[in-house]
């Protein structure tokens, strides 16, 4: 009985923080989606090549697995509180599934590097046409690349010449975006050399950056969740087989 209890506790405390988790990870994937201020809302614009679409619906993925780990935690806790060998049957199939899917997805961060500096520099000629055609003439499009650009300390795809020739440009007799400067340097004059000057990174870096730094936490907490997913298998099992030997 102590034993039962004991079992009963753990069943608990790995699935509620399991069911927490998924909570938070529903929650980042919601905060993507609604966050139209990043270049990712303005990658989603774009005619990409075929694969960027697992960038630009990143939050899409994340909502996904937040809600069936928020369901495989709430099966977990009844099951176990209700003693349901129904419920723990299909708790055990349900976090066996989702630890292969994560073993698969570890793999694919593993090279996942690689494959976005691919995407994105596949990206470069038609963002920068974009760029060159439509800033400073399309209203939110421009919008979006100006909050891109303040929020990230960026300038441009790859760097202030970007914008060279643009309707911004030839509106503006020259000048850049005043992201692309240095305020020290520009004097709210954004021009040729004071862009030159404070060479300002472009936000293909930026992104990659953020990419990288993503994957790194994605891959950690997956690698927590998946472990408390094998303590939680166990257990599950366990409360399986004494329900099981009671009936």
């Amino acid at each position: 009985m102590c034993c039962s209890g004991f079992l009963k506790i753990m069943m608990f405390v790995f699935n509620g923080i399991i069911f927490l988790a998924g909570g938070a990870v529903l929650g980042v994937g919601i905060w993507l989606k609604v966050d139209s201020g990043s270049l990712l809302g303005f990658l989603e614009s774009v005619d990409s090549p075929e694969g960027l679409f697992q960038l630009v619906n990143v939050s899409y993925l994340l909502m996904a697995v937040g809600s069936v780990l928020l369901v495989i935690g709430f099966l977990g806790c009844c099951g176990a509180v209700q003693e349901s060998r129904c419920m723990l049957l299909t708790f055990f199939c349900i976090v066996l599934i989702i630890f292969l899917v994560e073993v698969a997805g570890a793999i694919v961060l593993l090279v996942f590097k690689d494959v976005a500096n691919t995407l994105l520099i596949n990206l470069e000629e038609e963002v920068i046409s974009k760029i060159k055609k439509d800033y400073g003439n399309d209203e939110s499009m421009t919008s979006l690349w100006n909050a891109t650009m303040d929020t990230f300390e960026c300038c441009g795809y790859r760097n202030y010449t970007d914008f060279t020739d643009s309707p911004y440009y030839d509106k503006t007799d020259s000048l850049y975006p005043n992201e692309c400067c240095n305020a020290t340097v520009s004097l709210n004059q954004c021009n040729m050399d004071a862009a030159s000057d404070s060479d300002v990174d472009g936000c293909f870096y930026k992104l990659l950056e953020l990419l990288e730094e993503n994957a790194a936490i994605v891959a950690g907490v997956a690698l927590g969740i998946a472990v408390l997913e094998v303590a939680a298998m166990v257990v599950s099992m366990v409360l399986y087989v004494k329900i099981g030997k009671k009936a």
